[in-house]
């Protein structure tokens, strides 16, 4: 029977030390903060690292899947099964080079674009019908080097408006578990766009002054 009151949220990564703070690994650091705002511990299970906590009487159960990115849906679709609950109760959390850096976008279905964890969560389900939290990692790359850049770390001047997104990140994590994702959608996609309206004022307005001999 299917707990209505029940979410998993899966944050996609490499389960590796060395990819450890790397922009693909941002949905692992969300899962952890969300994990550590539930006060749950992780355990090694099938497939993940696994938390569960509770949140105003909704059971959210952390995910940060061990199978390596590219074989993602192989632990989505295990522990849908295993929790007993539908594609529209899970939030797949994963790193977006199309949005700047630190810009969150929540989504209600959708294709998998360039992101191989993305895309093989839509091929072992087989349809793109599941919520996804996408967090930009900007694409500051030249041509030709977008693994090596996604498998790199923040640069240290990034790391401030990371950790804010990360913070955001949790609280959508939450409101979905509690409001649902169309109210969250409306109230946090809004958001995010105002913040990046913002941002883009403050880039207008700086002007820099000329330097003297």
């Amino acid at each position: 029977m299917n707990d209505q009151k029940k979410v998993l949220i899966f944050g996609l990564g490499n389960p590796e030390d060395k990819y450890a703070g790397t922009r693909h690994n941002i949905g692992f650091e969300v899962a952890y903060a969300l994990g550590k705002r539930l006060e749950a511990t992780f355990k090694q299970e099938r497939y993940g690292m696994v938390a569960r906590g509770k949140w105003k009487g909704r059971t959210i159960v952390i995910i940060m899947p061990t199978t390596y990115m590219n074989l993602s849906g192989n632990a989505v679709r295990y522990w849908i099964e295993q929790e007993k609950v539908t594609t529209q109760q899970i939030m797949v959390i994963a790193d977006d080079i199309d949005l700047p850096v630190a810009q969150l976008r929540i989504r209600p279905k959708g294709g998998g674009g360039s992101h191989n964890g993305l895309n093989h969560i839509i091929e072992v389900l087989g349809n793109g019908n599941y919520p996804r939290l996408r967090f930009g990692i900007g694409k500051n790359y030249p041509i030709g080097y977008q693994v090596e850049y996604v498998l790199g770390k923040f640069e240290p001047e990034e790391r401030p408006e990371i950790d804010k997104a990360v913070d955001r990140s949790v609280d959508i994590c939450l409101s979905f578990a509690t409001a649902g994702l169309q109210r969250t959608m409306n109230q946090y996609n809004q958001k995010e766009n105002k913040e990046k309206e913002n941002k883009d004022n403050n880039n207008d307005n700086h002007v820099e002054t000329p330097a003297t001999e």
